[in-house]
């Protein structure tokens, strides 16, 4: 039950997957774009002020969805805030069929709203909902969602971008309106978290829940024992705070500041790894780099994105989840900064168009292998683990902000780079709408080289390994241990079967035996 959640990845993926492909297509730029006229013969083309606002407009939409996806989520629910999500998402997807520039771009903010919102109530929804050996493997959905909904936006542009007519662009927009209408559908079936219900003092709710998603009735041993489990660590956490936006970043004994900062960061690096650089300009980037089909190549990346995630996310609770964002940091950090060394080497790959431009076929095959490789490292990795962790690894009484705050930290670096790439790499234009550009090109991945390796040093110091935890055993791993010894602890708690219940009752006794003592 909690799997079908991870459909809401397909709003994400297919949203921001289609927009690369859009505003390459005739009709499109026909009707948005300006007509070159000056020595460069551009053609039609997207301005790059306009490419930057229409791209990573949706990302200012999202970071706002994502702020207030904890009013939403604690106050009417994550299962009845992803309903609501999925009517906000469709209205924006209707305004962007509209032929104005102005209507398209409100669209594309109203849109980025709802899926902000589903961004941050669906891994929620799911680690309060996944059992805990499964709790990797389930969430990571989301992410291989995310990557499927890549790839049908990529197919289905490839099928209409020959189209000369506004249908060209307006299916593939339109498809979206499906996406929403099934998950929608489908969480309305499904049952409200428990730990949501509890923390609202629903207790028989929960249990009743909690019933459903263990397969066991409401009253069986096997639902109090969760039951107690889930009330111990809430009455704990209240203890330390109220749960206000506060509590989040207080030093408490729970460690919530730290906490709270591990999933903003996580976030941020996610994005500065650079993937959205592929699959927002990818078509955009291909095509500069001579590339005779860019579309079938933005195709391959999205196969190979969607095949390697559903890998990564069968290892996230074996390997463990530090360890693969070690590994993916590495790997990536490697690729990109290949990419970027053969494409000032050899490739001779301008920033703009391949029109009076030499490519060194040797050397394109290179930079195509290298990026699917990154893309591969990132969705083992980055890619499904990121999502993960930000579910997990808060106390329940702050999960709803401190989760808000990570996921509008996704979103605002998503916006920043989506607006900034297209000053970063594209050629400078002149005339009376000419901008100044840095024109870097394939250069760009010597940033994307570096950023990745401060994902690495990020990891070694800030992420604990939680494989195989409840999340009330993560409380206890977050109290008990420091991040660079979490393995260790992480393993002792898996040995002895230590429950927060347990953990709570030895350490009365620790303090009536010390009082005894003194006395």
């Amino acid at each position: 039950m909690s799997a079908f959640a991870a459909f809401g990845g397909i709003l994400f993926g297919y949203d921001t997957g289609t927009i690369g492909g859009i505003i390459v297509m005739d009709d499109w730029l026909q009707l948005f774009g300006t007509f070159d006229t000056s020595d460069a013969k551009l053609g039609w083309y997207l301005p790059t002020p306009d490419q930057s606002l229409v791209v990573s407009i949706l990302s200012a939409g999202t970071f706002f969805g994502a702020l207030l996806a904890y009013p939403m989520g604690d106050m009417v629910g994550r299962k009845w805030g992803i309903i609501a999500s999925c009517a906000v998402f469709s209205l924006g997807v209707g305004l962007q069929l509209d032929t104005k520039w102005a209507t398209f771009v409100v669209g594309r903010v109203i849109a980025g709203f709802g899926v902000g919102l589903v961004s941050c109530l669906v891994p929620m929804y799911q680690s309060e909902c996944a059992p805990k050996s499964m709790r990797g493997l389930i969430v990571g959905l989301y992410q291989l969602t995310i990557t499927i909904g890549a790839l049908l936006a990529a197919i289905v542009l490839n099928a209409t971008k020959n189209q000369q007519s506004h249908s060209a662009w307006r299916t593939p927009i339109a498809v979206q309106f499906a996406w929403a209408a099934v998950l929608a559908g489908g969480m309305f079936f499904l049952p409200e978290s428990p730990r949501f219900l509890l923390k609202k003092g629903r207790e028989e709710a929960g249990k009743v829940s909690l019933g459903r998603l263990l397969t066991v009735p409401a009253d069986s041993p096997e639902v109090e024992s969760e039951f107690q489990e889930i009330m111990a660590a809430l009455e704990e956490d209240r203890k330390l705070g109220s749960g206000s936006y506060v509590d989040c970043f207080r030093n408490t004994p729970g460690k919530n500041g730290l906490r709270t900062w591990t999933g903003i960061l996580l976030q941020g690096w996610q994005q500065l790894t650079g993937i959205n650089f592929i699959f927002y300009y990818g078509t955009t980037f291909f095509k500069s780099a001579g590339i005779s089909n860019p579309f079938i190549i933005t195709i391959i990346c999205d196969v190979v994105n969607t095949c390697m995630t559903i890998i990564g996310i069968q290892l996230i609770d074996r390997v463990g989840r530090r360890r693969l964002l070690l590994i993916g940091a590495a790997g990536m950090c490697v690729c990109e900064y290949i990419v970027a060394i053969v494409g000032v080497t050899a490739g001779k790959i301008p920033g703009g168009t391949a029109v009076d431009h030499v490519v060194n076929l040797a050397a394109q095959r290179v930079l195509i292998a290298f990026v699917c490789i990154y893309i591969a490292f990132f969705a083992t990795s980055w890619g499904p683990v990121a999502w993960v962790l930000t579910g997990e690894i808060s106390p329940l009484n702050i999960r709803a902000k401190a989760m808000s705050l990570a996921v509008a930290s996704n979103w605002l670096w998503n916006f920043g780079i989506g607006y900034a790439t297209p000053y970063l790499v594209n050629p400078s234009t002149t005339g009376i709408l000419g901008v100044k550009t840095a024109n870097l090109g394939v250069k760009v991945f010597f940033i994307w080289g570096s950023t990745c390796l401060g994902c690495l040093v990020f990891t070694y110091f800030m992420i604990p390994e939680t494989k195989g935890l409840s999340l009330e055993q993560i409380d206890l791993l977050y109290r008990e241990s420091n991040i660079i010894n979490s393995e260790k602890y992480r393993a002792k708690i898996l040995a002895d079967n230590e429950t927060f219940v347990q953990h709570a009752k030895g350490a009365a006794q620790n303090i009536e035996y010390v009082d005894e003592k003194a006395a």
